[in-house]
């Protein structure tokens, strides 16, 4: 038993001259390692880590004040809060889909004490009701991330975007840029472009859209455009693109009235139809199928002279643009303009629908030239005036380093082209 007793006496004393080695190392004390602080999170100009946090989006039938009221706030407050806000912000605007977010405090009572709601990912409005009652809109911070793109279209530009996943807001950004020299319902296979652009970010990893293009080049049919994105008005601050020899790339008039529709009849004075026996039918309109409900773009700028429901025409539009040229669009299912309503090119004037004599959705464009319907295709139609010589040598300065980078960017799969073949 002594024997035993000893044993253990010894075990212990063991124990507790590794232990003290262990805490005691060299005279030095192991560290102990300490917990870490949840990372601070900041949001809306908030510390969200001193709050309790409640994000919903809201529903169909949801009002400011059922939000409120689910949340411990009674009507006498919420018509107090509406009304000191009233100057910044709509509390019955709020729209069905807009995300919000409650701050709440950290106690027992979980009362709310800040209301943000989001317009877009970017825009926001917030109600503080802490101390006093107050409402200020602001903006989240968004970096600019220069990117560049390159491709050859297969079947469609939207297609060719979407197989090589790419931001399919660069590909209608370029429909508006070349929609003046390019016609995007005839593209051919073989057809190339290259493009860099700005894409916004939020929080550095959150996409929040397109900023612009700055550059771009397309390949049409063996012609080459470039479009480079230029000041061309200091005084207004208006923006256009233009060739790289400071040709305006836009024209009087759009090649077609829909985006990225296809042709499905051309003008065709000469056209036999089956139906009323193979008799010659003239097709004065070119039409352009698309999914009811389509908007459809004013070509150019005019003042709106007809917009009514006739015959065969259906609903339909028609637009006075100078002394020499008209347009009119018909087969609508609906207009969006009135009678001596002022219109700018690409303004939407009505929506694609089967109004009066037609087989399917489309859109009738009609073109007059000196009161005589014409093919708008084989037309010479005007283009806007060049760049001015006052602008030309900052232009040229301007777009040197961007056909640079453009003429560097490859198109997949080729090789990569050596130094000098760049320039």
């Amino acid at each position: 038993m002594k024997q035993i007793g000893y044993l253990l006496l010894v075990m212990v004393v063991l124990f507790s001259c590794k232990k003290e080695k262990k805490e005691i190392m060299n005279g030095v004390p192991e560290l102990v390692q300490e917990e870490k602080a949840p990372p601070v999170i900041k949001e809306f100009g908030y510390v969200l880590n001193d709050f309790n946090v409640v994000r919903d989006t809201i529903r169909s039938g949801d009002s400011f004040g059922a939000i409120m009221d689910f949340h411990g706030i009674g009507t006498a407050k919420v018509f107090e809060i509406t009304n000191a806000i009233k100057d910044t912000f709509n509390v019955a605007r709020i729209k069905a889909g807009k995300p919000y977010t409650l701050l709440k405090s950290k106690d027992t009572t979980d009362k709310v004490q800040v209301f943000v709601y989001q317009d877009n990912k970017i825009d926001y409005t917030v109600i503080d009701l802490r101390d006093s009652i107050s409402a200020r809109k602001n903006k989240k911070p968004v970096a600019l991330v220069e990117k560049v793109a390159s491709g050859t279209i297969n079947s469609s530009l939207m297609q060719t975007f979407d197989d090589m996943d790419l931001n399919f807001l660069v590909a209608y950004n370029m429909a508006d840029i070349y929609a003046w020299t390019i016609d995007f319902t005839r593209l051919q296979a073989g057809d190339r472009f290259k493009v860099v652009y700005t894409e916004r970010f939020i929080d550095d990893s959150i996409p929040a859209g397109v900023d612009q293009i700055k550059a771009s080049y397309f390949e049409h049919r063996g012609k080459s455009i470039y479009a480079f994105r230029f000041m061309d008005d200091s005084i207004n601050k208006s923006m256009d693109y233009f060739d790289e020899k400071a040709n305006n790339l836009r024209r009087a008039f759009l090649t077609a009235p829909v985006k990225f529709s296809r042709i499905s009849s051309r003008y065709n004075l000469k056209r036999r139809i089956k139906y009323y026996g193979n008799k010659i039918r003239p097709h004065r309109g070119t039409d352009f199928a698309a999914p009811v409900g389509t908007p459809i773009l004013a070509t150019s700028d005019g003042i709106v002279t007809k917009s009514e429901r006739k015959g065969g025409n259906g609903k339909y539009v028609k637009i006075r643009h100078n002394a020499t040229y008209d347009t009119q669009y018909l087969h609508m299912s609906k207009q969006a303009v009135k009678v001596g309503q002022f219109v700018k090119q690409g303004d939407v004037i009505g929506y694609i629908g089967m109004t009066g004599n037609t087989s399917g959705p489309h859109v009738c464009y009609r073109f007059w030239k000196n009161g005589k319907e014409v093919d708008p295709f084989r037309e010479d139609l005007p283009a806007s005036k060049p760049l001015a010589d006052s602008l030309r040598t900052g232009f040229y300065n301007h777009i040197k380093p961007l056909r640079t980078q453009l003429d560097s960017i490859l198109f997949k799969p080729e090789k990569p082209k050596k130094p000098e073949e760049i320039l």
